[in-house]
């Protein structure tokens, strides 16, 4: 087993955005900037040099190490008609460096034996030295009992952290996004952006945190993002959206968002009256490829598909 980081203090979460326009300089100055043509498996004709670094530090990243801290600072007792549990407040934390990005979820101890239960199935070895919190026969809701398996689950999270074929898992990632994203894709269908849209930013901060070996994993939800932003209106935050997520896409050639995010841009670019004449071109190339017929569908339509 890998050695496991060091708890982290009881810290007060807060949540911030993480998309938003960029103010440093105009739109057009910006866009028109000269981007050097990159051997690494994509086309930067149509990056400008702030995208070109956001891409190199995104493949760096992938590379480095990155260390989480979980804390499960405070826990609740919820009270329903026929039950009664308790919830954790769980925060994940970039260790290293000060996080100020910090979102805190809750789960019951049924959301964690469901993933100890799940890890099992695929990494039974791996975790054969790991012992789950048991449930106690009495005594539940008492403030000592509470805080003690507050910190016998932090430390359970820390535990499998430490080892990468679990942490790189989909069962340990969606332990921590999958309820948040499925709330966060019903409010967008029903319309609800504004909700959709905060719930989604919050989400996108803990899947940056987990998700460092595999940046494709976050295009769902910033082109999630980029749609609530677009029916919001504030078209300058949408199209900041898709230029951050067009570069993993044209790398990973992620050919079901391809065509479908380069329309959004051009409309949007359309609309903010910026040059996109080369998103243009880019885009006519992905329709008359062979897998074209992908791109017909709109980027809202794409994203609506999720969790149904």
């Amino acid at each position: 087993m890998e050695e496991e980081p060091e708890p982290h203090a009881t810290m007060t979460a807060t949540a911030k955005d993480t998309v938003s326009s960029e103010q440093s300089s105009p739109q057009q100055e910006a866009f028109f900037n000269n981007a050097e043509e990159a051997d690494v498996g994509f086309s930067a004709s149509c990056l400008t040099t702030a995208e070109l670094q956001q891409h190199w530090r995104a493949v760096k990243q992938e590379f480095r190490s990155i260390k989480l801290l979980f804390d499960i600072p405070s826990a609740r007792i919820r009270e329903q008609t026929v039950s009664k549990y308790v919830v954790y407040q769980i925060v994940v934390i970039r260790s290293g460096s000060y996080d100020c990005e910090r979102v805190t979820i809750e789960r019951r101890y049924s959301d964690f034996l469901h993933l100890h239960q799940e890890l099992l199935l695929d990494f039974s070895e791996e975790m054969e030295d790991i012992v789950m919190p048991k449930k106690k026969m009495t005594g539940n809701f008492s403030v000592e009992n509470i805080a003690e398996r507050r910190v016998a689950l932090r430390d359970y999270l820390t535990q499998l952290y430490s080892l990468r074929i679990v942490r790189k898992s989909h069962a340990f990632q969606a332990f921590f996004t999958h309820q948040e994203l499925k709330a966060a894709y019903n409010l967008l269908r029903g319309g609800r952006f504004s909700r959709a849209l905060e719930d989604l930013q919050a989400a996108l901060i803990l899947q940056e945190k987990l998700s460092s070996h595999n940046p494709t994993l976050v295009i769902p939800t910033l082109c999630a993002i980029l749609v609530c932003q677009r029916d919001l209106e504030d078209f300058d935050a949408a199209f900041q959206t898709g230029r951050r997520a067009l570069p993993t896409v044209r790398r990973y050639e992620l050919r079901q968002y391809h065509g479908p995010l380069l329309e959004a841009l051009v409309d949007l670019g359309y609309s903010l009256e910026l040059p996109v004449a080369q998103l243009q071109d880019e885009l006519t190339r992905v329709r008359d490829a062979p897998h074209g017929q992908a791109s017909l569908v709109s980027l809202k339509e794409l994203v609506v598909q999720e969790f149904v």
